[in-house]
């Protein structure tokens, strides 16, 4: 049998071995002395520990989701990823010039202060200042000022038009006051969304209060998902959100008092380059690993159907995607013609590290690959870290290939802060050093345009192109899910993975009717 078939034999003993461990451990565990568990609170058990709560600063998709709900935007993003009212309300008056103006969605903050324009000015400037080093400057370069009219209203001046400019303005707003006094906002968030946060205990768990009843949310990491299904079968979490293999999230849905959500997702994702290196700065290389990679059959065999397909980093239906793209299609002969035009073969192997993080489902996805890329003769050896160390790696552009998703991405504006020639990190997320004169002239072009459908037809040729250059192999689009126990009702699972559905969870009593859960006095 060759190594493409021993891999997918591998995959299966390994879903048996795991559901093994599984049925043994739930017997094991039964026995033992239940670990005491606020009943008061709601659980909900992550895989990892957010790594900076600063909205200037985070980036990576744990963050951004927390983030949300702590804090409030000017403008949000409605189904069809246009831009709607957030906190503000936005008149045009003229190309270049915005005028938002705060309306009765805008809250307060944990000390009773009003959100006020002046924390609109001040979040932005931080993150305009050069020497802040924001990661999020390069997609707001467009904006020349931000002018204080009165305590309600606030002033964009850019330095071109844009017709999709209030879309850009999806940043959290921090309060001026804290931004001053140098408040540690990356492990202690304050802000006026639909959360407060209370603290992080000794042991690292999370404590949160919704405003609105004041119920307590407890954000619990459990890195290990065998663990972290265990303990949602024994009620020592409510809810678990993603990051599971499809074998454990079948052994979820065998049981009667586990509940399951499921929604067709957005999140992409890809294998990334580094196109600094040497040896994948090849176009013919990266090509041929496009091509040695069964992502039908991944899809199929692995993920147990649960995602599709991805070309570009917006699928087809989304107003700015590209239908026209074609798919890079498995084909290992074209796979080995490219690497011999490259000068690999039997006498000079191509050997690649491909970086990924410890997440066991993680890992075995990037097993797979690299089964499908020694088919073709590419020698990857594997490197997996911790979420901190990996991600920090990603940044850093120490890698050759990795692994990731991109979550949340709504409006075509990204194309600039992921693959501008000067989006390198830390002025952008240009992370594999992707170059293209090409790719920056029709960015410039979308920038000048003055109609969204012009800039629709524009952001269609960039991705056309970036789907030509391939600093990214795209892999598929994953479904989003949650799981939640017999207390809870409510949740609500969207299309990119965010935590919103908190919002909307209520626990269920004895009797099987919504507890009402009094208001705290802050």
């Amino acid at each position: 049998m060759n190594i493409h078939g021993m891999s997918y034999v591998f995959i299966f003993k390994n879903a048996v071995h795991s559901l093994f461990l599984i049925l043994f451990t739930v017997l094991l565990t039964s026995c033992s002395v239940e670990q005491v568990v606020d009943k008061g609170s709601i659980r909900f058990g992550i895989s990892a520990r957010p790594l900076n709560l600063d909205p200037r600063f985070a980036t990576d998709a744990l963050s951004t989701r927390l983030n949300r709900l702590f804090y409030q935007r000017l403008v949000e993003v409605d189904n069809n990823s246009f831009p709607v009212p957030g906190i503000a309300d936005w008149s045009i008056i003229n190309p270049k010039q915005y005028r938002f103006i705060l309306n009765e969605n805008a809250g307060t903050y944990p000390d009773g202060e009003i959100i006020k324009a002046n924390d609109v000015v001040q979040t932005y400037r931080a993150v305009l200042d050069e020497s802040t080093l924001s990661p999020h400057r390069a997609a707001l370069e467009l904006i020349e000022d931000v002018r204080l009219i009165n305590d309600k209203t606030v002033d964009f001046f850019l330095n071109r038009q844009d017709p999709l400019f209030p879309a850009y303005l999806e940043l959290n707003i921090l309060p001026a006051k804290q931004i001053n006094n140098g408040h540690p906002f990356a492990n202690r968030p304050f802000g006026s969304g639909e959360f407060i946060f209370l603290e992080t205990d000794t042991a690292g768990v999370m404590k949160i209060q919704r405003k609105r009843d004041g119920h307590i949310f407890e954000i619990v990491e459990v890195k290990n998902p065998l663990v972290r299904v265990l303990k949602l079968l024994r009620g020592e979490i409510d809810l678990l959100q993603n990051d599971l293999t499809p074998e454990l999230l079948g052994f979820l849905n065998s049981h009667e008092s586990i509940g399951i959500l499921n929604n067709p997702g957005s999140s992409f994702s890809y294998l990334g380059f580094n196109i600094q290196d040497p040896i994948v700065s090849d176009l013919r290389v990266r090509r041929a690993i496009a091509h040695a990679i069964d992502r039908k059959k991944i899809i199929e065999m692995v993920m147990q159907g649960s995602a599709r397909e991805a070309e570009s980093l917006f699928p087809p239906e989304h107003w700015a995607g590209n239908s026209q793209l074609t798919p890079h299609r498995f084909n290992p002969e074209k796979s080995r013609e490219l690497l011999r035009e490259a000068g690999y073969g039997p006498n000079n192997p191509l050997r690649l590290v491909y970086k990924t993080s410890s997440d066991p489902f993680r890992i075995r996805l990037a097993t797979i690959i690299q089964a499908q890329l020694s088919q073709i003769g590419i020698e990857v050896e594997l490197k997996s870290y911790d979420w901190g160390t990996f991600f920090g790696d990603i940044k850093a552009g120490n890698f050759q290939l990795y692994s990731l998703s991109w979550v949340g991405v709504r409006t075509p504006d990204v194309f600039r802060y992921i693959f501008a020639s000067d989006s390198i990190p830390p002025t952008g997320a240009n992370r594999g050093r992707y170059k293209s004169a090409v790719v920056d002239e029709l960015l410039r072009e979308a920038e000048q345009a003055t109609t969204i459908e012009s800039q629709t037809e524009i952001y269609r040729q960039v991705a056309l192109q970036i789907h030509k250059d391939l600093p990214y192999v795209p892999l598929w689009f994953e479904d989003q899910y949650a799981a939640y126990g017999h207390r809870i009702t409510g949740y609500r699972v969207s299309t990119d993975g965010n935590y919103d559905g908190l919002n909307h969870i209520e626990i269920v009593n004895s009797k099987g009717n919504l507890h009402a859960q009094p208001i705290s006095a802050h």
